[in-house]
């Protein structure tokens, strides 16, 4: 019986899950739950808080199964939802700070030229790396991060701009390092 669930398409096990299939929701938290957890990272939650509210995503998710319809992909969906918690939270404990702030000192690439995401991501302020991590890893449209942050449109657009500008750079800074240290 494991097997079949492992073969069923998410779209599926959302079905049964809305029935109240337990063991059909619990393989789709098998498979996106690392996705989940990891989005949080990038937003900036810490490993704990991730788990949490990681977990209380997929509690939501399970609640509100039924509303899930496979227009997109069911990952992105808890995705939205995970995403929108930790914005909560993070409102809630007012650790976010809605302003520009001072520009963070980008640290140099590792010796090895090498660097991943994540790595990446915390080069960038808190409210870009939130822009884009909401953007870009929980596909949500500007105006709605918009809305979620309470920020206006544009302060939104140029911190997700401004983010990925600095990514590309670091990114392509690490590469070109990289290259010519193997060249070397």
């Amino acid at each position: 019986m494991a097997q079949a669930l492992v073969d069923r398409h998410d779209v599926e096990l959302a079905a049964s899950a809305a029935a109240g299939g337990r063991r059909e929701f619990g393989e789709l938290v098998r498979r996106h739950g690392s996705a989940v957890r990891a989005l949080l990272r990038r937003m900036g939650a810490q490993p704990a808080l991730a788990d949490d509210i990681a977990q209380d995503a997929f509690i939501q998710a399970f609640e509100r199964c039924s509303e899930f319809r496979g227009d997109g992909t069911f990952a992105a969906w808890v995705k939205r939802i995970a995403a929108r918690l930790y914005i909560k939270r993070v409102a809630k404990e007012a650790r976010y700070v809605a302003e520009v702030e001072t520009e963070e000192t980008v640290a140099a690439p590792d010796p090895g030229g090498l660097m991943d995401l994540d790595e990446a991501l915390r080069g960038l302020s808190e409210a870009e790396r939130l822009c884009v991590s909401l953007c870009h890893g929980a596909g949500m449209a500007h105006p709605e991060i918009a809305t979620a942050l309470n920020l206006p449109l544009g302060t939104v657009k140029s911190h997700v701009k401004r983010g990925l500008d600095k990514l590309r750079a670091r990114l392509q800074s690490a590469e070109t390092l990289g290259r010519t240290q193997h060249v070397g």
